[in-house]
């Protein structure tokens, strides 16, 4: 997210017809609007906004590295996540990296991501583990990232798990 004001001392190169704002510069792109999420052929994420609500505007940033195209069903993609800070990112595997990470198909991370905003929200599905939720969390969100099972294997495996300590 970028200041609000960044409009005010820059024309924008392009008007949507919902009426967003682009600034471009060779690093990447400015947008300035009311909705996020899925833009045409864009998916845009605003990030380090504490009440989010859709149809206010916030001006937003993202390198043109940051791009990548939608309908990928390759597994190039990873998923970052900021346990304490409660946030999830989609990054695209850099072939320079050394790390191995989990790798899936842009939409498996996206559905990962949603899962894993979830469980940050909703803190109904920890009351059945006597477990503090953040240990739960963390390890949960750490499994997520690194599987391909489902949140609802995740969540019996941890189950047992717990019950099978002395």
């Amino acid at each position: 997210m970028i200041q609000k004001d960044f409009f005010k001392e820059k024309s924008a190169h392009y008007k949507s017809k919902s009426g967003s704002l682009y600034y471009y510069t060779k690093e990447g792109v400015y947008r300035y609007s009311n909705h996020w999420g899925r833009v045409a052929n864009c998916r845009w994420s605003i990030e380090e906004i504490e009440d989010y609500k859709n149809q206010n505007y916030y001006v937003g940033y993202a390198n043109w590295e940051d791009f990548f195209k939608l309908n990928s069903v390759e597994k190039v993609f990873y998923l970052k996540v900021d346990i304490e800070k409660g946030i999830s990112k989609i990054l695209k595997e850099n072939k320079s990296d050394n790390d191995s990470k989990y790798l899936m198909s842009l939409e498996f991370a996206f559905k990962r991501q949603k899962e894993i905003k979830s469980l940050f929200k909703n803190y109904k599905w920890a009351k059945y583990y006597n477990e503090d939720i953040n240990v739960l969390r963390s390890d949960l969100i750490k499994k997520l990232i690194n599987s391909n099972k489902t949140l609802q294997e995740l969540k019996l495996n941890l189950k047992k798990s717990l019950f099978e300590k002395p």
